[in-house]
């Protein structure tokens, strides 16, 4: 099964834009997923801070910032 994992943080408007992608997308296709809130977590702030959200599939990498509907259903489908 495809693994999933959101960074985020509380208020941050484009999270929650990343997890309504993500979301939906679980709506058409079972996949685990994760959300991580990086606030007060020194190590996870300083990997992710200014590029929140961030969404590794898999253990890579896959959006920072945005997640396009689309090239998410991908990157979960391979």
């Amino acid at each position: 099964m495809v693994s999933v994992v959101l960074y985020s943080r509380p208020g941050c408007g484009l999270c929650d834009e990343a997890r309504a992608v993500i979301v939906a997308e679980r709506a058409r296709m079972p996949f685990a997923f994760e959300e991580i809130d990086i606030s007060g977590d020194d190590a996870l702030e300083l990997a992710f801070g200014i590029r929140i959200p961030v969404v590794v599939v898999d253990g890579s990498e896959a959006f920072e910032i945005a997640v396009e509907p689309r090239a998410f259903a991908d990157a979960v489908r391979r």
